[in-house]
């Protein structure tokens, strides 16, 4: 890959919610996830955990703490993203890095010709998501949900096949 095919790569990345029902495999997730761990974050603390979900009963309780559960329900898998305070040590590098892992794992899953969706909605419940999954409130603290599946290209809005708007370059940069 060159530097534009990962260019191209970047910019045709997209927010996806509607999927067809198929199965991924396991060592392609895996691959995704991997993606995420090649993430920088500060002393190389790597300070995030995932509980991949593919469960149907799982994922209905997870969408019953979003107004976006169809697209749960509808994806093949949602990873949950935490925050592991304790593998942290300065809590804004930690978040800025949780960031740049979950754009790696969203691009990881273009790469793989699947589409994704990235929820931060259903952080207004967090502590019922941690319920879910039995994890201390104290430790884990919930970073989002990203949607895993095959793009249902059908039930895509004419305004999703359209080039998006970016803001101009200038209206947000400065040079000195």
């Amino acid at each position: 890959m060159d530097s534009n095919d990962l260019i191209n790569l970047i910019r045709s990345r997209r927010s996806v919610r509607s999927f067809v029902y198929q199965k991924i495999d396991n060592q392609t997730i895996r691959e995704i996830v991997d993606c995420g761990r090649w993430a920088p974050s500060g002393q190389n603390r790597q300070p995030w955990k995932v509980c991949i979900v593919a469960h149907p009963t799982v994922k209905r309780m997870i969408a019953e703490q979003s107004k976006y559960g169809g697209i749960i329900e509808g994806a093949f898998l949602n990873l949950v993203i935490f925050y592991d305070s304790e593998r942290g040590y300065d809590r804004t590098k930690d978040l800025l890095s949780i960031g740049a892992f979950i754009q790696n794992i969203l691009l990881g899953a273009h790469a793989k010709g699947l589409g994704s969706l990235w929820i931060g909605e259903i952080l207004e419940n967090k502590e019922k998501v941690n319920e879910i999954f039995k994890l201390s409130p104290d430790k884990f603290e919930l970073m989002g949900v990203i949607t895993i599946g095959i793009a249902d290209r059908s039930s895509e809005d004419k305004e999703e096949q359209e080039d998006r708007e970016r803001r101009p370059l200038d209206e947000f940069i400065d040079w000195f």
